[in-house]
């Protein structure tokens, strides 16, 4: 069950609070890449999903391990949890999410096209990939970007360390250079979850008109 967070009531701290070593060097290291970033990347992310759902634009995801996970959680979170009131989500596919598909793909042409691969079937221009990695050097996620720029696909990726390859190769990176996979992996589905709560507070969902200028627009694009 997905539910929409509300403003949480915050109990009065205890007198006496004791916060292990490492719980406040985890905060610390979060709370130091959250605070050093420029959150309108985000914004604009939030905006260019927004559109997807007008337009009935695709919308792909994927990464590798924790971010994998966090690409089938968004999905959900996209596809039903933004509009639940009318069960008309974004139209959203992780592409992490078909174990069969990627196994096949992994054994057959290498993992390293196992991203890319199912974007030359499903995707069309116009659509949108977001991408997860900590390092930004993940073979299938470069060759995503690199088949996303082919097909005329908005990509998107959001990063930690450097940004690795991907910094240049997503249209709109969002980077956190922060040398830490968990907080990075963290930073993922944080940034998901915002995306949820601010298209289900600020719809753009489908319309009648939707599908034909849909249609027109990918037309035109070919």
């Amino acid at each position: 069950m997905i539910t929409v967070a509300k403003p949480a009531r915050l109990r009065s701290p205890s007198k006496s609070k004791t916060v292990p070593e490492f719980v406040r060097r985890y905060h610390d290291t979060l709370e130091t890449a959250w605070n050093n970033h420029d959150w309108s990347d985000v914004a604009g992310l939030a905006e260019a999903l927004r559109r997807c759902w007008r337009d009935r634009r695709q919308v792909f995801l994927c990464g590798n391990g924790g971010s994998a996970a966090n690409a089938i959680h968004l999905a959900n979170d996209f596809l039903y949890g933004v509009a639940k009131a009318d069960g008309r989500g974004l139209r959203v596919t992780a592409l992490t999410a078909n174990c069969a598909v990627m196994t096949c793909l992994g054994n057959d042409i290498g993992y390293a096209d196992i991203f890319a691969q199912q974007l030359s079937v499903l995707a069309e221009p116009g659509d949108l990939l977001l991408t997860f990695s900590g390092s930004g050097n993940s073979p299938n996620i470069v060759k995503a970007l690199e088949r996303a720029r082919e097909l005329n696909m908005t990509s998107y990726a959001i990063l930690g360390y450097s940004g690795g390859k991907c910094l240049t190769l997503a249209d709109h990176p969002i980077h956190f250079p922060v040398d830490d996979m968990q907080v990075a992996e963290d930073l993922q589905v944080m940034i998901g979850h915002m995306l949820m709560q601010e298209l289900s507070a600020h719809p753009r969902g489908w319309t009648a008109e939707a599908p034909s200028t849909r249609t027109a627009a990918v037309r035109n694009s070919r």
